[in-house]
């Protein structure tokens, strides 16, 4: 297990994990202006010279309030004559000619159709018809809807039909061919039709039919494009017809099309934000190390509870031994991630060891950078001019007060003497001891300590002899003099013996 980070540590290394965990930002989906969206729904059942339907009315209810729902002006008429669909027809043309060339027309119609001679005709509750000649004068041309359209050189039009359910003129000769033909529509139209050309659609037996009952349920699915809405309709009307009624479409669309926007995401101030993408970043791993660091860093943000919710059930795993801990980085840095951390050394600046972490976040010299940047910005908040003791014997001379006084008179440090210290906690101590010791503190306030207290320091840190040698050896540096004066639970004694433990050579 390695989650177990002394209470020191995690105080001086939140603020730089907050900064450092994301390389790159979230999108956000922002809400656009929406163009005119116009619809014209027709519903007719009640025929007067043929068999009257039963759910058409229903159906152009169903439609128009759905429209209404998601954002359409729509115009309703059920069971017209000829004159009063004609009329309606042309207004609709009209009006969508005045909303401009953005604007969205949709023509939806329920009722009996027919085709004669390669032409679609839909037909008016007063039709009366004894003779296939008469068709285009007691009925209306369906390509009379796309001319009106086209006429508006409008952006995106959608015509849909629920109008193949039967042959109401299967006695009248040259009219029995069944369903409607596939018509040719103008660029940037998308034509639907409740059954595939020369087929027959059920008229359904629960209020609506099966073509307009899943049709309004998928044209209220936030971003869902139109061609997927289609398709979701065609697979639902083949399940419930059991593969005898199959959907038809046709598109010239030239832009994309959704009925609904996907939901935008709140805005967010840069807090919130920094916030969030932590947090996805840290849940995503369920280690319990940054899950902690998380805690630490925000322990009354948005994801607080979420987060304590998800460390408990994470260590509970692991207590358990139901999940591995996650795999420690290897022992031995490359040699670009060494070259890079030198040159941070070398420069002693924010810029450089800032670097450093965001080419290797999780590094073996990770822990020192952010130690190291801590630092400088605590000097930069205390003394805004930055001015530091930068001559090498006044460096020295402050190592020299800084050092355990009592140690040379115990010889030099190697990996198994032990250590002379004032601090009753590592006096008499080798370093090999040390790292196996338990946190002195819990990790996060109020966490059980069976979570913690029976761990080691070395667990936390994934200590190896040989990662502490080259962390040991990062301490000879001028420049991490900060970070041997420090604070830390030991006081700073295991940062000073490290360093005389790596001039000696890692013995």
């Amino acid at each position: 297990m390695n989650f177990l980070w002394p209470q020191g540590l995690f105080k001086r290394l939140f603020p730089l994990f907050a900064v450092f965990a994301f390389s790159a930002g979230v999108t956000w989906a922002q809400e656009s202006d929406r163009e005119p969206r116009l619809a014209l729904v027709v519903g007719n059942a009640l025929y007067g010279q043929v068999a009257p339907l039963d759910n058409p009315v229903n159906d152009a209810n169903l439609i128009a309030n759905t429209l209404k729902d998601i954002g359409f002006t729509v115009t309703l008429a059920t069971d017209l004559r000829q004159v009063e669909m004609k009329r309606a027809i042309a207004q609709f043309g009209r009006d969508l000619r005045a909303a401009g060339s953005d604007a969205t027309g949709l023509f939806y119609y329920a009722g009996h159709g027919v085709q004669s001679f390669g032409n679609n005709y839909l037909l008016p509750v007063d039709v009366a018809l004894a003779d296939a000649a008469d068709l285009d004068l007691m009925a209306v041309e369906a390509q009379s809807v796309l001319r009106q359209m086209a006429s508006a050189r409008n952006r995106t039009n959608l015509v849909i039909l629920d109008a193949c359910r039967n042959n109401p003129f299967e006695n009248v000769a040259d009219l029995d061919e069944s369903g409607l033909a596939e018509m040719k529509a103008p660029t940037g139209t998308f034509l639907a039709y409740a059954t595939a050309p020369g087929s027959v659609a059920l008229d359904g037996q629960r209020g609506n039919s099966p073509f307009t009952q899943a049709l309004a349920h998928e044209i209220s699915v936030p971003g869902q494009p139109i061609e997927q809405a289609f398709k979701a309709v065609r697979r639902t009307v083949l399940e419930y017809s059991g593969g005898q009624q199959t959907p038809w479409d046709t598109s010239s669309l030239v832009s994309d099309f959704v009925f609904v926007d996907a939901p935008s995401a709140p805005v967010l101030s840069p807090a919130e934000t920094e916030e969030l993408q932590l947090w996805q970043s840290v849940r995503a791993t369920r280690d319990p190390v940054q899950l902690m660091l998380f805690l630490r860093g925000y322990p009354e943000g948005a994801f607080t509870s979420e987060a304590r919710a998800l460390l408990s059930a994470v260590m509970d795993e692991e207590l358990r031994g139901g999940s591995p801990a996650p795999v420690p980085p290897s022992a031995e840095p490359d040699i670009g991630e060494t070259a890079l951390f030198t040159a941070a050394q070398q420069d002693g600046s924010l810029t450089g060891y800032e670097a450093y972490l965001q080419s290797y976040p999780e590094g073996t010299y990770a822990e020192i950078a952010r130690t190291e940047i801590s630092a400088l910005k605590a000097g930069q908040a205390q003394d805004p001019v930055g001015a530091e003791p930068t001559d090498a014997a006044t460096v020295a001379g402050a190592e020299t007060t800084a050092s355990v006084p009592k140690q040379a008179d115990a010889g030099p440090v190697t990996f198994a003497s032990p250590l002379v210290s004032d601090l009753a906690q590592v006096s008499g101590l080798s370093l090999a001891e040390i790292v196996k010791q338990s946190p002195m503190f819990p990790p996060i306030e109020g966490l059980p300590e069976s979570y913690w207290k029976t761990e080691t320091c070395s667990s936390c840190h994934q200590w190896t002899r040989d990662r502490l040698c080259t962390q040991a050896n990062t301490y000879l540096s001028l420049n991490m003099q900060r970070s041997l004066n420090k604070q830390h639970p030991f006081g700073g004694v295991m940062k000073r013996s490290l360093k005389s433990w790596a001039a000696g050579g890692c013995q």
